[in-house]
């Protein structure tokens, strides 16, 4: 009696199952076609290389000062030596702190990324929830991120879709 519970309920699970709708989007390729995410991506690249050019310039000036140390340090004093020292690494310690202010976790590029693409992700998102809720899909995945995705059919890619309902395309 058991048994026949099971594939009951088995077969009962896998009919639900089969009654789900999957799709698909790529939100790289979305993402791509939409000019503001575009524009707000290179703010940010031109941004990074702004930060990046002064980050090594600082670097450049820390080495020098090593070198120039390097080269008087037979003549001067200890006291002096030690002045050279501490202020060679006090202006190393000031470029690390920089760095971590422009590149950090809670970083100036951080910060600027979340201000000019969290918005357009955000109406990605709300624009793969409402196909999602209209065409009454259970899941759709991200097959830009999905590194298990072996093999998507294209007849299930809704990018296209999302675009449209954005006003792109």
């Amino acid at each position: 009696m058991k048994r026949i519970a099971v594939v009951v309920l088995l077969s009962l699970f896998a009919g639900n199952l089969m009654a789900q709708k999957f799709a698909f989007v790529d939100s790289d390729y979305i993402l791509k076609k939409i000019p503001s995410y575009k524009a707000a991506q290179d703010q940010i690249d031109k941004l990074s290389q702004q930060y990046q050019k002064e980050i090594e310039g600082m670097y450049a000036d820390v080495d020098k000062l090593y070198q120039d140390y390097q080269a008087e340090k037979v003549l001067l004093t200890e006291e002096m030596q030690k002045k050279r020292e501490d202020d060679i690494i006090a202006k190393e310690h000031q470029v690390k702190d920089l760095q971590v202010k422009y590149f950090g976790k809670d970083g100036l590029l951080f910060k600027k990324r979340e201000e000019l693409i969290k918005p357009i992700q955000e109406q990605v998102a709300n624009a793969i929830k409402e196909l999602a809720n209209e065409g009454g899909y259970a899941v759709i995945f991200d097959s830009s991120t999905a590194t298990n995705m072996i093999y998507t059919n294209p007849r299930y890619d809704k990018s296209e879709e999302v675009l449209q309902k954005l006003g792109y395309n």
